[in-house]
């Protein structure tokens, strides 16, 4: 019956997920034709991490956004971003194409971030 609550909050944090992603692919896709690739993809996630601290408060979880909160999240994503940038980069050195690097990590991170963003704006 737990799992059946948290279903509507799942779809919340897909769909701001799937926005997030989104801005953060386009960003980059856009970017690394100009600057490095890593930078690119730094952009991208910072300008993403914004929008989806934001909406994630708002719509996802409907929480007033805070100082503690905002450091929680910028925690998490830390964590997160590491792993972007540590996946994306083997990925690159393995030979994916710049454009499709960031395909693969999306699929590992994204998961792993929602956990913690979860644990961030749980109700305590």
């Amino acid at each position: 019956m737990k799992k059946l609550k948290q279903l509507p909050e799942f779809i919340r944090f897909a769909l701001v997920g799937i926005f997030a992603t989104a801005l953060h692919y386009g960003l980059y896709f856009l970017f690394q034709w100009f600057i490095n690739a890593n930078i690119a993809y730094t952009i991208g996630y910072v300008i993403s991490f914004i929008a989806n601290f934001y909406l994630t408060a708002y719509f996802t979880f409907n929480r007033k956004p805070s100082w503690r909160k905002a450091f929680g999240f910028g925690g998490a994503h830390l964590v997160n971003y590491l792993l972007h940038m540590g996946l994306f980069n083997l990925f690159l050195w393995i030979g994916l194409p710049k454009t499709m690097a960031p395909i693969p990590v999306f699929c590992i991170a994204i998961p792993v971030n929602f956990l913690l963003v979860r644990f961030i704006f749980k109700k305590r």
